[in-house]
């Protein structure tokens, strides 16, 4: 049954650029968390995860909120936490627009934002005075590498990870580091295990009480998967995020030639589904029980949900298909999951 929003998406904001649409959107999610503050959801929903207490285990991913400005709002539409980011140590406007893209017949984005955000001190202003509300949603913390910040200087790298894991541990519940994104220069190098363990080992030392999670990219191959799943028993992290955007662009039903328009990004949306279920079930039989995985990648229904639950998630996060469903998204999941 087509919803209403979907048919204004259809007839409107689809032809709308979608950064501008984005931002319109905001304005009312930040609107909806003034108005109807709180995230309400069955009790029966409720989930422990990562030492915290979740109202559902469906959560908006990281890149959504950016810059921690819509936290209340997005907890007001249902979803249970909320993954602020990515946020960097230095404020930085992102690659150049366009930058993000619409691939409608795969209801998926391919986007190269570029971590633009304002900074990870200004955003924990933000957190601070959001964690302050009776009833909100989990915040998460997802941080990244400066762009300025030369990917091969292994001792700036650590340091610019660090000032923003100072500056977001404490108002976090929980911090993830992110050294999956494909749009800055160097990023996903990090995931090589010599030069990531350290650089883990040092944030989860500077994050105090925060539990510490990394989020990795569809793109590794099986090997890599659990060398990251040893990695993350080694170092005792509360968890591992996958996964990312892809850089394939494989079986798409999009026009070629809207594809290569496109031009390079991460690719995320029901395209990535697969990879991120398969990363999922190899990372929960890798890693000990004690271990969290947040799943993310193509979901769009309660019955994916469910899916990624039964394959040994601890917690299930969206975002594409937030652009294609609208605001009644996470409610109409939430109601899915209730009714099982």
């Amino acid at each position: 049954m087509t919803t209403p929003y979907e048919l204004l998406f259809r007839h409107g904001f689809r032809h709308v650029d979608p950064e501008r649409a984005h931002h319109l959107g905001a304005a009312a999610i930040r609107a909806a968390g003034l108005a109807r503050p709180g995230v309400r959801t069955d009790a029966a929903l409720a989930t422990r995860a990562l030492g915290r207490d979740f109202p559902t285990p469906f959560g908006i991913a990281a890149g959504f909120d950016k810059d921690a400005t819509m936290i209340a709002g997005l907890g007001a539409l249902g979803f249970g936490h909320v993954e602020v980011g990515t946020l960097t140590a230095r404020p930085q406007p992102g690659n150049d627009r366009p930058r993000l893209f619409r691939l409608v017949d795969d209801r998926a984005l391919i986007n190269r934002m570029g971590f633009n955000n304002g900074g990870a001190a200004a955003a924990a202003e933000r957190i601070a005075a959001a964690r302050e509300a009776r009833s909100r949603p989990v915040i998460g913390v997802n941080i990244g590498k400066s762009r300025v910040v030369d990917a091969d200087d292994r001792a700036a790298v650590e340091a610019d990870y660090l000032a923003s894991t100072r500056l977001l541990a404490p108002v976090a519940d929980y911090l993830a580091v992110n050294v999956s994104s494909p749009n800055t220069p160097g990023l996903r190098g990090l995931q090589d295990e010599a030069v990531l363990e350290p650089l883990l080992a040092a944030i989860r030392g500077a994050a105090g009480d925060s539990p510490v999670l990394v989020k990795i990219a569809p793109d590794l191959d099986d090997e890599q998967v659990e060398g990251i799943a040893a990695l993350a028993a080694r170092l005792g992290l509360a968890g591992v995020i996958a996964t990312n955007t892809t850089i394939a662009r494989d079986a798409l039903a999009s026009d070629p030639a809207v594809v290569a328009a496109a031009g390079a990004g991460g690719l995320s949306g029901p395209p990535v589904a697969a990879r991120s279920l398969q990363v999922l079930r190899r990372l929960r039989a890798a890693l000990p029980e004690a271990i969290d995985v947040v799943s993310v990648g193509g979901v769009e229904t309660a019955a994916d949900v469910r899916e990624r639950l039964a394959a040994g998630a601890s917690l299930v996060q969206g975002y594409t298909a937030f652009i294609y469903r609208g605001p009644g998204w996470a409610r109409e999941i939430n109601r899915g999951l209730a009714a099982r």
